[in-house]
């Protein structure tokens, strides 16, 4: 696997089936949205510093490290659809009991089973490539992206108002009902996207034959290591991940910090970077690939991240942060479906989800060392996160530029 190769489905996919998975994506992704601007407050609730705060969203992503080439590699073998539903399940589950851990020890060993469960973004992807021809993936996976990004518009916005219920009902603010409202209701939202799986969702792939051999991890990452696109790709998704993940783990503190900011103003705030990100995967980067290529795109991209981290700590007042991490924001949804559609176009059909798989394992890993990073940059500079993430997307670009002349050679 050594030159850029389009793997085309052989048909395209009713719009009626990719409305189905989309409509699923943005119901999951809308409990997921609901309790991520919650999870500084949540464990602050549960008398965690600093660093334990962003423990808890690097623990949910080692587990998600360790589970998405196992899932990916699965759905090769068995099918998109059982997988799903299993991980959807997962995710039900795992709201449920984190609504009612009772110490910060048990939170973190719930993040970390959770992300195992939940690890399934690269099957969604492989079920986008499987329906898709190489020339609309593009499109496609910026539709997946506004799905995942008006899932952070709905998410949030509940997951900021849903406390209120609980101090309308006579109960702290920062009181454990405050944080078991959002979550057994993201358990709720999760339970009814397994279902949408399971009653409308159509398997993309037929099964492997049992006796096909089984391609570790190893041989994988060997391949995707050899190949001029897919090596690089998979280092621009573990460093620029790193630094946007850096900035979302404190992006709570940093608010409280600067601009006395509680979870109804952080979860609106999301809501607002949700949109941009809607709009920029929806109906803009798609247009933009298709005209100047996915990895000049891809380029463009790291290049707006990298100057809105570095500014986003000279913001004056709170009415700027929505605009300030809205470029960072745009920037990522300039990326997210560039990546994804550089590796399916270099992956053979049957490889689709393990090689997506080692994508979202990457960034997996940066989910979780960039928020191990940030805490205690946070503790010595309230803007190091962002400053460090900004210098952290320079060798990305530099990858990106490689990756252009790596697209433009096997073309």
């Amino acid at each position: 696997m050594t030159t850029l190769q389009a793997s085309a489905p052989k048909t395209d996919a009713s719009p009626r089936a990719l409305y189905v998975l989309l409509l699923v994506v943005f119901i999951n992704l809308v409990g997921f949205g609901l309790v991520i601007p919650l999870l500084p407050f949540y464990a602050k609730s549960l008398n965690a510093s600093p660093w334990q705060v962003t423990a808890m969203f690097s623990a949910y992503s080692l587990g998600q490290f360790l589970a998405e080439p196992f899932w990916g590699r699965l759905s090769d073998r068995i099918g998109r659809r059982p997988v799903l539903i299993v991980t959807i399940l997962a995710n039900t589950l795992s709201y449920v009991a984190l609504a009612f851990a009772p110490d910060i020890a048990w939170a973190f060993a719930i993040r970390l089973a959770s992300g195992f469960g939940s690890g399934n973004i690269s099957t969604i992807q492989g079920y986008m490539a499987d329906v898709t021809p190489p020339e609309k993936r593009a499109s496609r996976m910026g539709l997946l992206g506004a799905a995942f990004g008006m899932g952070f518009v709905v998410g949030p916005t509940l997951g900021g108002l849903l406390p209120d219920l609980a101090r309308l009902a006579g109960h702290p603010s920062d009181g454990r009902l405050a944080f078991q409202i959002p979550l057994l209701t993201a358990a709720a939202l999760a339970a009814i996207a397994a279902l949408g799986v399971f009653l409308f969702v159509v398997e993309s792939r037929k099964p492997s034959a049992k006796d096909a051999p089984v391609v570790r991890r190893r041989e994988h990452l060997a391949a995707a290591s050899a190949h001029p696109v897919l090596s690089r790709v998979l280092l621009v998704t573990l460093i620029s991940t790193a630094a946007f993940a850096g900035m979302e783990s404190v992006f709570g503190l940093w608010t409280q910090a600067r601009f006395a900011w509680g979870p109804r103003q952080v979860g609106l705030c999301f809501a607002v970077i949700g949109i941009i990100a809607s709009i920029g995967q929806g109906m803009i980067t798609g247009r933009l690939a298709r005209k100047f290529g996915e990895a000049k795109v891809l380029t463009v991209g790291l290049a707006i991240i990298a100057v809105s981290l570095a500014l986003t700590p000279f913001t004056p007042r709170g009415a700027f942060v929505p605009l300030a991490v809205g470029c960072t924001a745009f920037g990522q949804a300039l990326v997210f479906p560039c990546v994804a559609a550089l590796i399916s176009r270099a992956t053979p059909p049957d490889r689709q989800g393990a090689m997506l798989g080692l994508n979202m394992a990457a960034g997996s890993l940066a989910r979780m060392t960039g928020p191990m990073l940030a805490g205690p940059l946070f503790g010595l500079a309230v803007g190091g996160p962002y400053w460090f993430g900004a210098v952290l997307m320079l060798p990305a670009i530099a990858f990106a530029l490689r990756i252009e002349h790596g697209v433009k050679t096997a073309a």
